[in-house]
């Protein structure tokens, strides 16, 4: 995350650790939670992290709502037996239409791959563990995902 901070929004090294620390932080308490009411403890440090990334970022996102974005996919990562199977890759696809400022459409690619990846990864390890060649594919997804980010974004 420091990295990412770094190399894409040209934060300080100091600067993206504390960054990333709002992120992390963020993790913990949702990761703790076991309700809706539980996981939105975490909002507050998603804010703040949306809140430092939008004064490096020149596209006018808005904070509140990537906050309350990302905790959603979170969510419905964390409560996919209640979700539909197309529910993950909907909230993935939000979030980066409100951090791009695009319309979500353009993001179901990388989405559709990013949530793949991430329900391969969930019901291999339910199912005992994730081999060798499951993480070469979940691999494949993720960059195929990227890719598709960045030509959506710069495209």
């Amino acid at each position: 995350m420091t990295e990412l901070l770094r190399s894409q929004y040209n934060l300080p090294f100091i600067r993206s650790n504390t960054v990333a620390y709002q992120a992390a932080r963020a993790a913990f308490v949702f990761k703790g939670g076991h309700n809706r009411q539980e996981y939105e403890k975490a909002l507050p440090y998603l804010v703040s992290f949306y809140a430092s990334v939008r004064k490096v970022s020149d596209i006018p996102f808005d904070v509140d709502r990537a906050a309350h974005l990302e905790l959603e996919w979170w969510i419905v990562h964390r409560e996919r037996d209640k979700h539909q199977s197309g529910d993950l890759a909907d909230a993935l696809a939000a979030l980066s239409s409100e951090l791009y400022q695009m319309p979500a459409e353009r993001f179901t690619e990388h989405a559709r791959l990013r949530a793949e990846a991430m329900t391969i990864r969930d019901n291999k390890a339910d199912k005992g563990g994730v081999s060798e060649g499951d993480w070469a594919w979940i691999d494949e997804l993720l960059h195929a995902s990227w890719r598709s980010l960045f030509n959506v974004v710069n495209g």
